[in-house]
């Protein structure tokens, strides 16, 4: 095991570890972004859809459980990796020019940062209750768990409205650069398809953020609406 250890504690082992656990979060930003779209379908849909993922029991906490250890993991691992490169550099370059690099991935690890804060905000508020609590748990006319009214009263609120925006905002350059750098990181990449996959990490963060924010637009601009109002 300790071999294990030494690797994933290493620079490039530290690479590896977070392209891997940024692939699972990846897959599960996808998932959700998809879930959340079915508030175009209506009242009836969206809250089936919730209450079949809470009629899931132990393997929806499996899966919770699964989703904190990668963002814990992924968070480490960057961690190790800044770390890593501080130490490797210990006195700064009397004059520093970046190569070929983007913006965004100097901002990665402050994107990641302002992102957590956002998450457990978001989890505070919807997994929780307690931000809006007067709508929290309440029951559609099916004795289902009224998700659709929350989500709707919750993104009718200007402050919510305006920090999920932001996070969004920041989720799109992580995500830019992140998807683009996983090749790399697992040595996935190659001159002949290089080209596309620089441009498939922004392309596919592009098309995540237009899917995030849709529905609270909609909400925002009364697509998205109560029935009856």
């Amino acid at each position: 095991m300790s071999w294990f250890v030494s690797y994933v504690r290493s620079s490039v082992g530290a690479k590896h570890v977070m392209a891997v656990t940024g692939l699972g979060l990846l897959l599960f930003a996808i998932i959700h972004m998809l879930g959340h779209l079915g508030m175009f379908a209506g009242r009836d849909a969206y809250n089936h859809y919730a209450h079949t993922l809470q009629g899931l029991g132990a393997l929806k906490w499996i899966a919770r459980g699964g989703l904190l250890f990668l963002v814990a993991v992924h968070i480490g691992a960057g961690v190790r990796l800044a770390s890593l490169n501080r130490a490797a550099r210990p006195v700064k370059y009397a004059v520093y020019r970046t190569v070929r690099t983007r913006p965004w991935a100097k901002w990665m690890p402050w994107t990641g940062l302002l992102i957590l804060a956002f998450i457990v905000y978001h989890l505070v508020h919807f997994t929780f209750g307690q931000i809006q609590p007067e709508y929290f748990h309440k029951l559609d006319p099916q004795g289902r768990y009224d998700a659709y009214t929350m989500f709707v009263r919750g993104f009718q609120n200007t402050g919510i409205l305006i920090s999920y925006l932001v996070a969004m905002a920041l989720l799109l350059p992580h995500l830019a650069h992140g998807i683009s750098s996983t090749f790399q990181s697992l040595g996935l990449k190659h001159p002949k398809y290089d080209g596309l996959i620089d441009k498939a990490g922004p392309a596919l963060a592009v098309i995540m953020f237009l899917g995030y924010i849709a529905p609270p637009i909609a909400v925002a601009l009364h697509v998205i609406k109560l029935p009856g109002a």
